[in-house]
């Protein structure tokens, strides 16, 4: 697979505090924090009707440029996801993450909804630039041996 059809690819981008640590999430902090980058993001907590406990889940749109992607933030376990994004997406994502809602020197793990299928372990995501997480991003996909 060519490098543009490799960058063009989406899959789910899951983020953790990783075992035995936290980011103290909490849905009004991830609220706040989204509406300070986009006054109008769309937020929303999961229904009653739609899961054990409400507010078990809390959704969320992060607008990239022209497009809103979704995302799910959870608070057991704890992390946060984004839908349907490219590893540039990701990566924008998660230094965002990194910026406005975990703490300095916590870390933040990754898997992706295909690494998951492919059993991959949780990874760390470096505290790098963007064109670094990227990569790292791409060869995860790579690593997941469903590209062929």
């Amino acid at each position: 697979m060519e490098a543009s059809e490799l960058a063009e690819l989406r899959t789910t981008y899951i983020f953790t505090p990783g075992e035995a640590s936290t980011w103290g999430l909490a849905y009004d902090l991830v609220e706040t924090r989204l509406r300070e980058r986009v006054p109008d993001e769309f937020t929303r907590l999961q229904p009653e009707d739609e899961g054990p406990v409400r507010g078990s889940a809390m959704y969320f749109g992060f607008t990239l440029g022209e497009e809103t992607l979704e995302g799910t933030a959870k608070l057991a376990p704890e992390g946060i996801s984004l839908e349907d994004c490219t590893a540039q997406s990701a990566a924008e994502f998660v230094q965002w993450l990194r910026n406005a809602l975990v703490a300095d020197g916590v870390a933040i793990w990754f898997n992706t909804e295909w690494g998951l299928e492919a059993g991959l372990p949780d990874a760390a995501v470096a505290d790098a630039p963007r064109p670094r997480l990227v990569a790292g991003f791409l060869a995860h996909l790579e690593a997941t041996g469903l590209l062929n």
